[in-house]
């Protein structure tokens, strides 16, 4: 090609229009509003089998979905903040799973990214529940004073002073915490709490998926029973696990077998031994297979062994044990 050939190929090459570049994808409230509808099949999936690896697993792989979506394409600060919490939600239900499962290890590193997203969110509900996580960590890790320190952030957030459920909930959690040190007063005073403030709760207000799921009267009981029976009172333990059973909701299966657990631990310490046995051989055999469930059935037969060793429920119960928790 010669001189003049060139520049005038080039020159009709600059003026000549380009093909128009691809516009930037756009994330909006729908892709939040999906990762959201798969936020509630993961709470769900908690409360029927809980503590699984499985679940650990998908929550942290939606976590990933969500932040992968804000290298996608362009967005709203809104939507931005938006993807944080759900990605914080995600991780924290990894987080709770993995408490749930004992894999404390993996749970503390759990919170530590939930609290980063969170942070980052700026949304106060999804704060809550990861510092009320943590609580609970410290708690089953015997850390009491890391425990009311954790479950105090999330007791401080104006969101549980504003909405009376969120009090509550807090409240019941230091409970059962105050439970683990022997403080009975502690544990009355934030019991009496806990009910003050769900009786106040207006069940209109609308709240995220996974407080709505679980919180209520029940769980409440839950707690308190938790928290009795850590103190030794057993008859008091006895009559909030029947409370709270009776006010379960249908889909809570790991909730009903936790409780269930701990009612034949507070029928055991009362010396109550076959009503105990019965109700902790008539847990179903997935409850049973669940890491914290068995380990608290293991903690039942060593304490019945203690008790009356030579009874023949303890035999039965011995007998039940090697075929069910092997």
């Amino acid at each position: 090609m010669n001189r003049r050939s060139f520049l005038t190929a080039t020159a009709a090459s600059a003026i000549a229009p380009h093909p128009t570049a691809a516009a930037p994808h756009r994330i909006g409230m729908s892709d939040v509003a999906r990762l959201q509808g798969k936020f509630a099949a993961v709470v769900a999936g908690d409360h029927q089998h809980g503590g699984m690896r499985g679940i650990e697993t998908r929550a942290l792989e939606l976590a990933t979905e969500a932040m992968d979506l804000q290298d996608r394409g362009s967005a709203s600060q809104r939507v931005r903040s938006q993807l944080y919490a759900v990605a914080a939600a995600f991780t924290s239900s990894a987080m709770w799973a993995a408490i749930d499962g004992r894999r404390f290890d993996a749970a503390q590193r759990h919170h530590d990214r939930a609290s980063r997203l969170a942070g980052m969110s700026g949304d106060q509900a999804i704060q809550f529940r990861i510092w009320s996580h943590a609580g609970t960590l410290y708690r089953h890790l015997g850390r009491p004073s890391d425990a009311l320190a954790a479950n105090e952030v999330a007791r401080s957030l104006s969101l549980a002073r504003r909405d009376p459920l969120f009090g509550s909930l807090g409240h019941a959690r230091h409970a059962a915490i105050h439970g683990t040190t022997g403080d009975r007063s502690a544990v009355r005073r934030s019991l009496g709490h806990a009910q003050e403030a769900l009786d106040r709760a207006e069940s209109a207000v609308a709240r995220p998926v996974w407080l709505e799921a679980f919180y209520g009267q029940s769980e409440l009981d839950s707690l308190a029973l938790a928290a009795h029976l850590a103190l030794g009172e057993w008859g008091t333990a006895e009559a909030h696990a029947h409370r709270s059973l009776a006010a379960l909701r249908t889909h809570m299966h790991r909730s009903r077998a936790i409780t269930t657990a701990r009612l034949a631990r507070a029928q055991l310490g009362q010396g109550d031994l076959e009503p105990a046995v019965s109700t902790a051989t008539g847990l179903p055999h997935a409850a049973v297979r669940h890491p914290r469930i068995s380990g608290m059935l293991r903690a039942f037969g060593t304490h019945l062994r203690e008790w009356a060793p030579h009874s023949p429920h303890t035999h039965a119960w011995t007998q039940y044990e090697r075929e069910a928790l092997a």
